[in-house]
């Protein structure tokens, strides 16, 4: 239906139809023609809120960020685990090099490689980590009532688009009532012409009427369109999806508070506990407060204890083994006995070595290594850094306080805008509901007259045409008075209802 529609009025466009009366009757009638099939599936207010709040982009995006303050807040709780880091390294050397297992100076190309484990814990920081932990659960809390807005917010626009599809609805109907009471008109008035009892001036004159009166169907058959596609953007609902509002069988049977029920001065009060954005700027004040509190820690000395475990391997690391002996006699002196010089030796066995790489295993376990300390690391003089960044905490603080001040302003001034338009709707409302009662009498009064040929046409179709004003200006009226008393209803609930 939607879309023959948008179809008819390209074509309406394009042939410039509206400046031949013929055409806008055929128009008209081709409209009242196609066959409306009863959509099997609609959409509540209730299925159109629980959609959006699981496919709304706005919502996708907030929860986004909601879950980056969860894993930040995560992250500075497990900042309090000691920290371990294993490292492995592993160095080819060649050329003239210092042995790195005996220290020599040697000119063979070796291969050596380490590893250790590291663990650092800091024991006392002025409670530093601790309040940035609780910095950080304050700014969680508050992404999570933020994301509560989000979805509060979401909640109402899709019950604003919701009232507005069904007031464009009713200004179909009351639009198709109008066409359909204007061809009755323009029927009999040809019989008359026929008949002679009218001039064909008359006729002429109800042509230009239905003319005007199917532009202003169509007109709001597209504004139907119109707010079916916003209604479609918010819920994040493919375009060629169809979207039928169920729509309630009695609009003025739609639960509404009383004036006493929502004044000014009692919503904003209940706001002030309901309303996330304003629970959201106490977390975030909060938070901002810890935030504070954890650079003032860094002007302080730190205590931290540290450990290392450490071993090497080298293949340049060698040990003599003994492979066997070799028997051996040497001149040590001489000696003379009796005028004779004999030489004096010693003999013995001399041990074979050979140069073996000291085994893996042994060199790790040979070059263990361990160590344990404590640091105190006292903050003197870094550039002000941790000065400046303690300046700019006190000053997020000062902010923060600043936008809940002006949000509780808003909120404050926003009820009592909501207030004052819900009691100039009503009286809207019942000014637009006498207006009809006395179009209506003005028009059966005016149809007496023209019947009997005592009014002339162009005053005929100006009393219908007031009656047809006053019928839209109360549906409207009647709208925006529901949803005026609505917006005062959110917010003093934080929810919508139909």
């Amino acid at each position: 239906m939607f879309m023959l529609s948008l179809q008819l009025l390209y074509f309406w466009n394009v042939m410039k139809l509206s400046k031949k009366p013929g055409c806008v009757l055929a128009l008209c009638l081709l409209f009242a023609n196609v066959v409306t099939v009863k959509a099997q599936d609609t959409w509540s207010l209730k299925r159109s809120v629980d959609y959006a709040l699981a496919n709304n982009i706005t919502i996708k995006q907030q929860d986004v960020q909601r879950r980056l303050a969860d894993l930040t807040l995560k992250q500075s709780k497990l900042a309090q685990v000691p920290s371990v880091n294993i490292g492995v390294d592993g160095t080819v050397g060649s050329g003239r090099n210092i042995d790195p297992y005996t220290n020599s100076i040697i000119t063979q190309s070796y291969f050596t490689s380490g590893a250790g484990v590291t663990a650092g814990v800091t024991i006392f920081n002025w409670f530093s980590q601790q309040n940035i932990i609780a910095a950080n659960k304050y700014q969680s809390a508050a992404q999570s009532s933020l994301f509560v807005k989000a979805q509060n917010d979401v909640a109402f626009n899709i019950a604003n688009a919701f009232l507005q599809i069904l007031l464009n609805n009713e200004q179909v109907h009351i639009s198709e009532l109008q066409v359909k009471l204007t061809t009755s008109q323009l029927e009999n008035t040809k019989k008359l012409v026929i008949a002679g009892s009218v001039p064909e001036s008359n006729q002429a004159d109800l042509e230009a009427k239905l003319a005007s009166d199917s532009v202003t169907l169509v007109n709001a058959q597209n504004q139907v369109v119109i707010s079916t596609l916003q209604m479609k953007a918010l819920l994040n609902l493919g375009f060629d999806v169809p979207y039928v509002p169920e729509i309630p069988e009695k609009i003025a049977d739609i639960p509404l508070p009383r004036l006493d029920e929502v004044d000014p001065e009692m919503v904003y009060s209940a706001a002030l506990s309901t309303n996330p954005l304003i629970k959201a700027d106490e977390l975030l004040v909060k938070s901002m407060q810890r935030s504070y509190a954890s650079a003032k820690g860094q002007l302080y000395p730190k205590l931290s204890a540290s450990a290392n475990v450490n071993t090497s391997y080298a293949n340049s690391a060698n040990n003599a083994l003994v492979v066997g002996q070799t028997p051996y006699t040497v001149t040590v002196g001489q000696v003379v006995v009796n005028g004779t010089t004999y030489d004096v030796t010693q003999s013995g066995y001399k041990d074979n070595t050979v140069l073996k790489t000291i085994p893996f295993n042994d060199q790790i376990n040979n070059n263990l290594r361990q160590s344990v300390g404590l640091s105190l690391s006292i903050p003197i003089l870094n550039g002000w850094q941790a000065r400046t960044n303690m300046q700019k905490a006190r000053l997020n603080i000062t902010t923060q306080q600043l936008v809940r001040e002006k949000d509780n302003q808003q909120l404050r001034q926003d009820i009592y805008t909501a207030h004052a338009n819900a009691i100039a709707a009503i009286q809207k409302f019942s000014a637009a509901s006498k207006g009809v009662l006395a179009s209506q009498r003005a028009y059966d009064f005016a149809t007496k007259r023209f019947d009997l040929g005592l009014m002339n046409t162009i005053d005929y179709i100006t009393t219908q045409s007031n009656l047809f004003k006053a019928q839209v200006d109360k549906v409207s009226a009647q709208y925006d008075y529901i949803f005026k008393m609505k917006l005062l209803e959110f917010y003093r609930d934080q929810k919508i209802t139909l």
